[in-house]
């Protein structure tokens, strides 16, 4: 929906304001309904945006496009200051929050982690003209001022998975995982979703390997999981759903090909090289921070309160540079320039030009994977109080049928049919 803009307390805002039109898509039998892209609107109001920072900034690809993302705000929006703080667990989630505001004047405090974010809904009603923030894990929670926000990363990773089962020779791909969890599950639905469409398109088979860890950082148990699913199942390409670099370490030690998680990973921080990195997905929390950012300027009330951008809505930044929600992205480079010059030659131009239409029909709305996709449940996942675990061959969602944005972001709590999941 268009913003609403209002008088209350604004020094000078201007702003364009156009109806809103859905646009409906025939894909195959069923519709796919477009969403409407974000309105420019000239930021003049002053306003502060906080990030807690559940990690450092430094070396991490999470709290790192956050951090990249605030300060791309602020350098469109000159009138929009951005302060952070990092290393906030849940214990003190609630009194730095108080503490921003009161001390800078904190207009937006966003917590970039559901454990730790979570707890801002406590305090919210005592700050009514502030917005509080907190990242989507599976919990839906919201109030009037508690805003709830993650990006469509699926979009991207099916991209990626295309461009992982055109590469494999071995046709095994692995993938180092931190836990069970809908967010998990979701992301490496959508990338093996992609592997199994290029399988389809080149005649191959493919297999997906996917170990657990246990947790998001731990780069020891991270790096030997890496190393089995190398030496044991014979993965010539890996990737992750853990935060630390050592599955890309094990990767360009062992010579295979790497996908990477969260940002350009060799373009922001010059991580391994395009020898090793076929290709990563890119991340622009940004997107979801601007929409937040306007409706707080116009002195939004009910604002939005579930956020869940994907590649069909696009910042534009201070340079002039459209980017969407989510990309795939290397080396500075987007869409299918970001394919290694390395890896572009070893993949079938036929898988090239699908992630190009791919790109593009999800860029203007008109395709996403989970809606033209069946999704069969291979009965390993998570169990949810009151939402088990669906029986292998179930089929949760049939094709050409769009999931509710509430059950792809809260209750999609089990693996694909077909994943190997390791013990």
């Amino acid at each position: 929906m268009g913003e609403k803009l209002g008088e209350k307390g604004i020094t000078v805002v201007t702003a364009v304001i156009t109806s809103v039109i859905l646009t409906a898509i025939v894909v195959g039998a069923a519709v796919y309904v477009t969403k409407p892209a974000a309105e420019e609107v000239e930021v003049e109001k002053e306003c502060v945006l906080a990030i807690e920072h559940f990690s450092p900034i430094a070396g991490t690809t999470w709290s790192g496009a956050h951090d990249r993302a605030a300060e791309r705000i602020a350098e469109k929006y000159p009138s929009v200051e951005y302060i952070y703080r990092e290393e906030i667990g849940p214990d003190l989630t609630n009194s730095t929050a108080e503490a921003l505001i009161a001390d800078e004047g904190a207009d937006i405090v966003v917590g970039n982690a559901e454990f730790m974010g979570m707890p801002l809904a406590d305090i919210a009603a005592d700050y009514p003209d502030v917005y509080f923030v907190s990242i989507i894990a599976s919990d839906l929670t919201t109030k009037r001022n508690f805003i709830r926000f993650f990006p469509r990363q699926y979009e991207a990773l099916y991209l990626e998975g295309l461009i992982a089962g055109a590469l494999t020779e071995t046709g095994n791909i692995g993938i180092v995982s931190a836990f069970p969890c809908v967010q998990v599950c979701r992301r490496q639905a959508g990338f093996y979703l992609g592997i199994m469409d290029a399988a389809e398109l080149l005649g191959k088979d493919i297999t997906l390997y996917v170990k657990y860890v246990g947790d998001w950082y731990l780069p020891t148990d991270e790096a030997e999981i890496a190393r089995t699913l190398v030496d044991t199942y014979n993965c010539d390409v890996i990737t992750q759903q853990t935060d630390s670099g050592s599955p890309l370490d094990v990767a360009e030690e062992k010579e295979i090909w790497f996908i990477g998680k969260d940002m350009d990973i060799v373009g922001e921080y010059g991580w391994s090289s395009t020898e090793t990195v076929a290709v990563s997905f890119d991340t622009r929390w940004e997107v979801g921070y601007e929409m937040m950012i306007k409706s707080w300027i116009a002195g939004d009330r009910n604002p939005q309160t579930i956020l869940y951008p994907g590649m069909d809505r696009s910042m534009i930044l201070a340079d002039g540079t459209v980017e969407y929600t989510v990309d795939i992205m290397n080396d500075g480079k987007v869409g299918v320039e970001a394919i290694s010059p390395s890896a572009r030659p070893l993949i079938d131009n036929r898988i090239v030009e699908l992630v190009e239409n791919r790109r593009e029909q999800m860029i203007g709305g008109s395709w996403d994977p989970f809606f033209v996709h069946e999704l069969r449940s291979n009965g390993t996942g998570l169990e949810l109080p009151g939402l088990p675990i669906p029986a292998k061959g179930t089929v949760v969602k049939p094709a050409n049928e769009v999931p509710s944005d509430e059950w792809l972001l809260s209750k999609f709590n089990f693996d694909l049919e077909g994943m190997e999941i390791l013990e």
